[in-house]
């Protein structure tokens, strides 16, 4: 999509996104319209922004698929969260002045790129932005919470069902997944560095998944002919992601 069409209430995912976890205002929605950004389109397995920057701008993912992640000083890496069109994974940049991990590219994605000073000015201005933004900053740290009782006490097929579970409600939130799947484009590999597996592990579970007819993945798009024995698969509850 064109920067134009960005601008545009229906297809602006940003408003997409904070319309699915808090009300505002037609002015509050236009003031966000207005803020300057620059937009990027970066291919996939490219830095958004490093773990040691300084940035003086958040990002806004329009399109894509992003990841939050740590690299540990032997090359390993641990993906903390995915980020679909309409979040900002590094908002808490406003307030941190050096990144503690990195934001990175899965797929090819489009960005768009805040600067802190008119981000700052336009949750000055108006207290129910602000109150809006600190609520999608509550909801991401609600999924840390999960993703850590994940890790720890989830079995790996457990994980790997939540983590599909979860997807499905987040993208569907923001207009894009129907009730039978969504496009799903993460490498096993990936979802290994995410859920503390093995890509053999991982393969294994998607294996198991497939062959009792929970979900169906092809292509990079996964299909979910019983939502119902997924969610029993991955013991997932969607209250932690807050929506409205």
């Amino acid at each position: 999509m064109s920067f134009a069409m960005h601008k545009q209430a229906n297809n602006n995912p940003l408003l997409r996104k904070l319309d699915s976890i808090f009300s505002l205002s037609d002015e509050e929605k236009q003031a966000l319209l207005d803020l300057p950004m620059s937009v990027k389109v970066l291919e996939a397995d490219c830095d958004i922004v490093r773990d040691g920057d300084r940035p003086s701008e958040c990002c806004l993912v329009l399109s894509g698929f992003v990841c939050r992640y740590k690299v540990l000083s032997d090359g390993r890496r641990q993906i903390m969260g995915f980020y679909i069109p309409g979040d900002i994974p590094d908002l808490q940049s406003l307030h941190l002045n050096v990144m503690d991990h990195s934001v990175g590219t899965l797929v090819t994605s489009s960005i768009a790129l805040i600067p802190h000073e008119s981000l700052r000015d336009l949750l000055d201005r108006y207290s129910n932005l602000a109150a809006a933004f600190w609520r999608d900053t509550l909801i991401d740290a609600a999924i840390f919470r999960e993703w850590m009782i994940g890790l720890g006490r989830r079995s790996a097929y457990q994980r790997i069902a939540h983590l599909l579970c979860e997807l499905q409600v987040r993208l569907k939130a923001v207009g894009l997944a129907g009730d039978g799947g969504y496009d799903l484009p993460v490498t096993q590999n990936e979802l290994g560095d995410a859920l503390g597996l093995s890509t053999v592990h991982v393969n294994r579970v998607l294996q198991d998944l497939r062959s009792e007819g929970v979900i169906v993945l092809r292509g990079g798009s996964l299909h979910i002919p019983d939502w119902e024995a997924l969610q029993m698969a991955g013991d997932f509850d969607p209250a932690y992601l807050h929506l409205r």
